[in-house]
């Protein structure tokens, strides 16, 4: 599985206008329009009520499930902070049965993933790459930017759950 490592910022903003929001599809467009329509929920584990509660996993889980993409998703009970203590992917192995990972840069409606601790486990929503819709902890869904603090530099993902 390919990895992209993020230390060149000018080379990813560069490769984002060949494929700009406009030209994409109604099916990407509706997931960047439901994704943004979260922002501002806060972040709650395991939560998945759009204005009360979610995490980067949940809120990857309903904006694909109300967008007609996946089936509703129960991962069962995971701790907070499983990705810093274990070495098994259980994101990626969440994530694979609904999406096939992609080489080179996202398209709007992607799902980035970027390693934190010892595993891929901090999920995105791209809009445009580098940014991004969210959740983060403490301070719920936000918009975001991959060549910024808290996630550039870390190495990172990609998959789609369409077939375009």
């Amino acid at each position: 599985m390919p990895s992209h490592n993020l230390r060149h910022p000018e080379a990813a903003r560069s490769a984002v206008s060949k494929d700009a929001f406009p030209n994409c599809s109604a099916r990407r467009v509706a997931i960047v329009t439901e994704a943004e329509t979260w922002l501002g929920t806060p972040f709650h584990h395991q939560g998945r009520v759009k204005g009360a509660g979610v995490d980067c996993a949940m809120l990857l889980a309903e904006v694909y499930h109300r967008c007609g993409f996946v089936p509703h998703i129960d991962p069962g009970h995971y701790p907070p902070d499983w990705h810093l203590h274990r070495d098994a992917e259980r994101y990626l192995q969440k994530v694979m049965p609904y999406a096939h990972e992609i080489a080179g840069l996202p398209k709007p409606g992607d799902v980035a993933v970027f390693r934190f601790g010892r595993t891929y486990s901090h999920g995105a929503i791209v809009t445009a790459w580098p940014r991004l819709v969210h959740a983060y902890w403490r301070l719920g869904v936000v918009r975001g930017d991959a060549l910024l603090h808290p996630l550039a530099g870390r190495p990172v993902k990609f998959f789609t759950v369409l077939d375009d």
